[in-house]
C-alpha cells in the first residue's frame, strides 16, 4: 500500500520500542506511546551481518533481544511487551528482504504481535526531524541523502555514495580538500598551502596516500575524517576551503529543492554530524536555504533516528502513521494477530 488516508485511529496503551541499526550497531529506545521524550535506551557494540540474502533477520534478532530485555527490566511500564515496533536501518531499501521476511515471525515467537515497521534510515532521519508530517530532511554525514514527502509519495535525492554521489556530505568535502592539496602539492590552480598542510599532519607524505587510501573498504570514513581539516582552514582564513564549504552547502541545498513537496512552502530540517562542522558550513548553508526557497521554513530538527524510530513505533500504536508506506523505503505490517499483509494498520 502506498500513500494515501490515515487509518482510523487505534489508541495503544503501553510502551514502543524503536531499533535504529546502522554500522557501528544497534540502538533501541523503549517509551510509553506518545511521548519519546521519556525513552530508555541501550546500545550495543556489534552491527547487525549482511549476508547475499541482504540484512541478517536472524543476526539482528540475536543483537537485539539482550537489549530488549534490558529496557524492559528497567522502564516505567513493568516489562510488559512492546505494543509496536520500528526499525530503521541502513541499507533497508536494497538489502532489507530478509529482514522483512523473517521479522516479523521472530517478533511473536518473543510475544511481540503488535504493529511493525521496518524503514530505511533516511527515513527515521526524516521522523526524527519533523514526525509524521509533510516536509523535507536532509540528512548530511559521512555521506548526504534528502528525503521529502507530501503523505502521499516520498521523494529522494542522492545518497548514491561516495563515488557517485552524497555530494556535500563529509567524504565529499574530504575528498575537495585532499584535491586542493595535491594541487598545491603538483602547483596547479586552485590548490591550498593551508589544506596540503592539514592533509600532511594528518595522513603523512602526499604521494603516499593514494596507495594507502584507494584499497581500504571505510574509504568513505577516511575521506570523511579530512572534512573537520577543512573547516578548520576555513576558520583561519583560506579562501579555498571556505569556497569548498560553500560548494558543499550548494550541493545539499541542491537535494533539499528536488525533494521539498512545495517549492513555495514547506518545512525543511537539516541534521546529521557534518552540521557539527559550525559555522564554516552552517552559514553557507542558511543562506543558500533562504536564497532559493524563501518560503521555506527551517525547523530544528526534534531529535534523532532513534528517536524517529519511536515517533514511528508510536504513530503505529495510536492509527497516526499517515507516510507513504512504499515496502522498501517503509514497509508496515499490522502485526501477527491481524495477518501481516505489508500495509499500513
Amino acid at each position: 500500500m502506498t500513500g494515501g488516508g490515515a487509518a482510523a485511529p487505534r489508541t495503544r496503551f503501553g510502551a514502543v520500542l524503536g531499533v535504529d541499526s546502522g554500522g557501528s550497531g544497534l540502538r533501541a529506545a523503549l517509551a510509553p506511546v506518545g511521548s519519546p521524550e521519556d525513552a530508555v535506551t541501550a546500545t550495543g557494540t556489534h552491527p547487525v551481518r549482511t549476508s547475499a540474502r541482504g540484512i541478517d533477520a536472524g543476526h539482528f534478532m540475536e543483537l537485539l533481544l539482550p537489549l530488549v530485555r534490558d529496557l524492559r527490566e528497567r522502564a516505567p511500564s513493568g516489562g510488559e511487551p512492546p505494543v509496536a515496533v520500528a526499525v530503521g536501518a541502513a541499507g533497508m531499501a536494497t538489502l532489507g528482504d530478509d529482514l522483512r521476511a523473517g521479522l516479523p515471525d521472530a517478533l511473536a515467537a518473543g510475544g511481540v504481535t503488535g504493529p511493525l515497521a521496518l524503514a530505511a534510515d533516511a527515513v527515521t532521519a526524516y521522523t526524527g526531524a519533523l514526525g509524521v508530517r509533510p516536509g523535507a530532511v536532509v540528512a548530511v554525514g559521512t555521506g548526504m541523502i534528502a528525503l521529502g514527502t507530501d503523505l502521499r509519495a516520498w521523494r529522494r535525492a542522492d545518497g548514491w555514495g561516495h563515488l557517485l554521489g552524497d555530494s556535500g556530505g563529509g567524504a565529499w568535502l574530504g575528498r575537495a580538500g585532499l584535491e586542493a592539496a595535491f594541487r598545491a602539492f603538483d602547483g596547479r590552480a586552485g590548490g591550498s598551502k593551508a589544506l596540503l598542510t592539514a592533509a600532511e599532519e594528518r595522513f603523512g607524505a602526499l604521494p603516499g596516500i593514494p596507495a594507502r587510501l584507494y584499497p581500504r573498504p571505510d574509504r568513505a570514513a577516511v575521506l570523511a575524517s579530512f572534512a573537520p581539516d577543512v573547516a578548520r582552514c576555513a576558520r583561519e582564513g583560506d579562501a579555498t576551503a571556505a569556497a569548498l564549504l560553500t560548494e558543499a552547502a550548494g550541493h545539499i541545498v541542491d537535494a533539499v529543492e528536488a525533494v521539498l513537496p512545495h517549492r513555495d512552502g514547506g518545512e525543511v530540517a537539516c541534521t546529521g554530524g557534518l552540521l557539527r562542522l559550525g559555522a564554516p558550513l552552517t552559514v553557507p548553508l542558511g543562506e543558500e536555504l533562504a536564497r532559493r526557497l524563501p518560503g521555506a521554513r527551517v525547523a530544528p530538527p526534534a531529535g534523532d533516528p532513534l528517536h524517529g524510530a519511536v515517533v514511528l513505533a508510536s504513530a503505529l500504536a495510536t492509527g497516526a502513521q499517515d507516510l507513504p508506506v512504499d515496502g522498501r523505503l517503509l514497509w508496515c505490517s499490522t502485526g501477527a494477530e491481524s495477518g501481516r499483509d505489508g500495509a499500513r494498520p
